[in-house]
């Protein structure tokens, strides 16, 4: 084994293998695991009942007189919530990678709407909430197969991608909005319910399906880390050294989806966490496209604090998460315009002031005596 050094990279070489980390990434990840440990502590003691820390690891390690509000109520969301959080990020950081788009995410190619449309159906039409996870889990892979299906006539190329998504969603979306005004009343309310994305209710069923889940596409996801490493190049580049362009923005995109999915057919659709969280830890990390790993841990913290805030803010009535995590994403957008704009008219005045300086450069050159 050999470890050869980078700018910014380590490699370590086990004979013929060779694995490539990034030092600022690494350093990002256990910061955001004890940031990602610090709120699930915050979760499991503050509340209507302030608990401090010794009990709750006397109530997990025994017995107190804090069980039920430990063991029943706070803990089980807080483990669906890291689940969820990790699931919905890890879904846009691979959907944003193939996108080459910061704006991509399941709430904006059509997934979230597609569960939304196929969860609302279950409901409005008395299926009960024995079929409500996996008519979710399929809504969400259908539309990502109608969006592929589209968006792979160019190659899968980035901003066809990011259209057909967009067009898929709002169709979708305006088939949700035609069920709930023909719905009854209940079932309607019910559907907005869930359209909104909430933990609450919700427990060990949930955060173990997404945790069966997650392990299962572990080695999917480390596949996936080498596989990104080409998605910034062009297609002739790529192509030239050997990769499948379009087989693998499919596989990576569909490994998105799936994750996407399963999460928004456990908590519903809580929206904007798939999209600012990668991005969240990009800038964090200083790499060029979201880390993986970041990503997760990133979109873990701020579901586990949206939940925390929704249960414990508001008195006795309970915020949907997805109300705080649509809000925490409208301020995101709304500072990637600002901060974009400023960027580009920063770089544009830098650029006119190159051009005016080798210009009168160029003046007095040709003016010189003896030129």
């Amino acid at each position: 084994m050999s470890k050869v050094q980078l700018p910014g990279r380590s490699v370590v070489r086990v004979g013929n293998r060779s694995v490539t980390w990034h030092r600022r990434s690494a350093l990002m990840g256990v910061l955001l695991l004890a940031v990602l440990a610090g709120a699930v502590v915050v979760s499991l003691c503050l509340g209507h009942t302030y608990i401090t820390f010794a009990d709750v690891w006397a109530t997990l390690t025994g017995t107190t007189g804090y069980d039920r509000t430990v063991e029943v109520l706070r803990l089980p969301r807080t483990v669906l919530a890291v689940a969820a959080g990790a699931a919905l990020a890890l879904g846009g950081a691979l959907i944003q990678s193939v996108a080459r788009n910061p704006l991509a995410s399941p709430d904006i190619v059509g997934v979230t709407a597609g569960a939304g449309l196929a969860a609302t159906a279950a409901l409005t039409f008395g299926l009960g909430y024995a079929l409500l996870a996996p008519a979710a889990l399929a809504g969400g892979l259908a539309a990502a197969v109608l969006v592929l299906l589209v968006a792979a006539r160019g190659s899968l190329a980035a901003p066809r991608f990011v259209l057909a998504g967009v067009a898929v969603a709002v169709l979708l979306k305006s088939g949700i909005q035609i069920l709930l005004i023909s719905a009854d009343a209940i079932d309607a309310q019910r559907a907005q319910i869930w359209l909104i994305g909430t933990l609450g209710g919700r427990g060990w069923t949930e955060a173990a399906f997404l945790g069966v889940f997650l392990a299962a596409a572990l080695p999917a996801l480390v596949w996936a880390q080498r596989a990104l490493d080409t998605t910034d190049l062009d297609d002739p580049t790529a192509t030239g050294i050997g990769v499948r362009v379009t087989g693998q923005r499919i596989g990576l995109a569909v490994l998105g989806v799936a994750l996407a999915s399963a999460a928004v057919s456990q908590v519903g659709a809580v929206e904007f966490v798939a999209l600012a969280a990668p991005q969240i830890a990009r800038r964090v990390a200083r790499t060029p496209r979201p880390p993986l790993l970041g990503s997760a841990l990133t979109g873990a913290i701020l579901l586990v604090l949206a939940d925390w805030l929704g249960r414990t803010a508001f008195g006795d009535y309970q915020m949907p998460a997805g109300v705080l995590t649509a809000a925490l994403g409208g301020l995101y957008l709304l500072y990637l315009l600002l901060t974009k704009g400023t960027r580009n008219e920063k770089t544009t005045g830098r650029l006119r002031l190159g051009s005016r300086l080798r210009a009168r450069a160029g003046r007095v050159r040709h003016l010189r005596p003896g030129r």
